[in-house]
């Protein structure tokens, strides 16, 4: 990679490639964007997130697209998210999640909307969800966890539900 990093994300786009974002060093937060070709190993700066965060989440949406929600930054925690074109190189800045969080979980659904899991926030771990829905580019609240919870995971079951297992509170 160009910049060393820790806190950032990777996605694997539909090309095959590799998409990692974001990110911190010491007391540095980046808006940073890089691509990787496992066909050629290289690795190729792209364009830039308008807003530099770390511990946020990223996750390939069904239209090929990346939605990366949340973080930290030097602004502290974040709701703000925003939306990668792989087709055009270009971010654009969408509807923020109802609450801000870092350390969460996106988890797509059977039905292409994704579910933003707890993390943590403000007030210290999270037991909040919300849902995105990429034809409306809107975020509704969603069901509470039974604990609040953060460094979690969240994994789609076959039936259609979604396991959130361990993490810290």
């Amino acid at each position: 990679m160009a910049t060393a990093r820790s806190g950032h994300s990777a996605t694997l786009l539909k090309s095959g490639k590799v998409l990692v974002t974001g990110g911190s060093d010491v007391g540095n937060y980046f808006t940073s964007s890089e691509i990787y070709d496992p066909s050629t190993d290289q690795w190729d700066t792209i364009s830039s997130m308008s807003t530099a965060r770390s511990s946020h989440a990223a996750i390939l949406l069904g239209s090929g697209k990346v939605l990366v929600t949340g973080g930290v930054g030097y602004s502290d925690f974040m709701a703000t998210c925003e939306l990668y074109d792989p087709s055009t190189d270009k971010w654009h800045n969408i509807t923020s999640m109802t609450a801000e969080r870092c350390y969460h979980t996106t988890t797509m659904l059977k039905s292409g909307k994704i579910l933003a899991t707890a993390g943590y926030g403000y007030t210290g771990d999270l037991d909040s969800s919300e849902i995105y829905d990429p034809s409306t580019g809107q975020w509704d609240r969603s069901a509470k966890l039974a604990t609040t919870r953060s460094y979690h995971t969240a994994t789609m079951l076959t039936s259609g539900k979604v396991i959130v297992t361990g993490g810290e509170n």
